[in-house]
Formats: C-alpha cells, sequence, structure tokens
C-alpha cells in the first residue's frame, strides 16, 4: 500500500475541511490565524525531524510512500504537519462551541499540570542520554510553562481536547508505527527513547503530540487576538 501514508494524511482532514464552511462553525475564518500558526509550528518541528532522520533516530518504510521526498522527508511526513495540527485543531473549536465553558475546574488543571511537568522532569533526568525523550520533554516542558504562566485558561479547554483527540490518535498513530499493519510506516531506533509502548506507539509520541498541538493552539489565540486589535 503506498499510499498509505498519503491517505491517513488526506483522511484526517477531510471531514474537518469540509466542514469548516458550516455556519455554525465557520472555521474558516480562523486561516488567517491557523496557518500562519501552523509554520510558525513547522518552523521548529520540521529540522527537528530532518536531524533525528538523518541520524536514524527514526525512518519511513518506503513501502507506504509515495517516493516523493523534500530535505530528507517524505512528502507524506510534510503534510502529516499540516492535516494533523488543521483537524485537531477544528476538534478543539468544534467542542469548545459545543461546551463553551471549560470542562475542567482551575483547580484540576492546575493538578494536571503539575503531573505532567513532574512526570517530564523524571524523565528527563531518568533517560537524559536518549535523544527523543530529552528533546521531546524539553520541548514539553517549555511549551507547557509558557502557556500556563502566559494564559492558563487556555489548558482548561485544551486538556479535556487533547483527551478526546487521543481517541483518533491512538488509530491514525497505531496504524503509522505498525498496529494492525504487516510492518510500521514509521519505525524508531528503541536505543533513543524509553522504550514504553502503547499498542505500537511510543509513549513520547503522546507527550510529540500534545506539544504540537498546544504550540499551534497558543500560536493561533496569538494571531488572532492580534488581529482583532489590528481591526
Amino acid at each position: 500500500m503506498e499510499y498509505l501514508y498519503l491517505l491517513l494524511d488526506l483522511g484526517s482532514i477531510s471531514v474537518p475541511l469540509l466542514f469548516s464552511f458550516h455556519p455554525k462553525l465557520p472555521f474558516y475564518k480562523k486561516w488567517r490565524s491557523l496557518f500562519p500558526a501552523i509554520l510558525c509550528m513547522m518552523l521548529f518541528f520540521i529540522p527537528w525531524d530532518i536531524l533525528f532522520t538523518v541520524n536514524g533516530f527514526w525512518g519511513f518504510n518506503d513501502t507506504y510512500l509515495t517516493g516523493v521526498e523534500l530535505l530528507h522527508l517524505p512528502i507524506e511526513e510534510w503534510l502529516f504537519f499540516i492535516c494533523i495540527p488543521y483537524a485537531c485543531l477544528f476538534t478543539h473549536y468544534a467542542l469548545q462551541y459545543f461546551f463553551p465553558k471549560p470542562l475542567l475546574s482551575e483547580k484540576t488543571t492546575n493538578i494536571i499540570y503539575i503531573l505532567l511537568i513532574t512526570g517530564l522532569i523524571i524523565g528527563l533526568l531518568y533517560y537524559y542520554e536518549r535523544w527523543y525523550t530529552v528533546v521531546n520533554f524539553g520541548y514539553a516542558l517549555l511549551i507547557l510553562g509558557l502557556v500556563y504562566n502566559k494564559n492558563r485558561a487556555q489548558l482548561r479547554s485544551f486538556f479535556p481536547t487533547f483527551i478526546f483527540i487521543l481517541i483518533p490518535f491512538f488509530i491514525i498513530n497505531g496504524i503509522l508505527t505498525g498496529s494492525w499493519i504487516e510492518a510500521p510506516v514509521v519505525w524508531y531506533n528503541a536505543s533513543e527513547n524509553i522504550g514504553i509502548r502503547l499498542l505500537t506507539i511510543p509513549v513520547e509520541d503522546i507527550i510529540y503530540a500534545l506539544s504540537m498541538l498546544l504550540t499551534v493552539l497558543a500560536l493561533t489565540e496569538y494571531f488572532e487576538s492580534f488581529f482583532r486589535k489590528t481591526k
């Protein structure tokens, strides 16, 4: 299935893109902020991806790819950083539409934040020689700390969204890492991560997804605020 990764990308964005023009949830109006936010995220995540691919920390199975590459990355990987954040941010704002009040109290949000930060610090201290763990957990500490101190209320809506997103995450990322198929689309060098997997998914991937999506959300809201002020 040489188009599997491409189909996963396009499948993830197809329904959110279609419903972006729904009159009750005109998500397209956020494109002016969303796409610059995605671009800013990619300015960090793409070089990270390239370096890890070149150094063999992870890689891609040609069996599931079209063969088109850009800067050592398959075109499907580039699309991943557009399609997945788009779909997830659409989901976030859709949930906000149906549940306008934050689903988490400030106290619960603080507890989740403290538990996350504590777990990430312990992981960094214990697995400091493993590159995926160190870069991943280090960036997660940075983005969580920034959002918590600058716009704490944002986490009250983001954490419930992320828990909901974990459902499609386990399906898509499960396929990418080898669940239900003969070989993984994306393989990992086990010496550069903790080695704990949920199904076939390295536990670091969950933190990776959290950091990526929180980055895009925080930047989208920042750009939205900027555009409102300049009107």
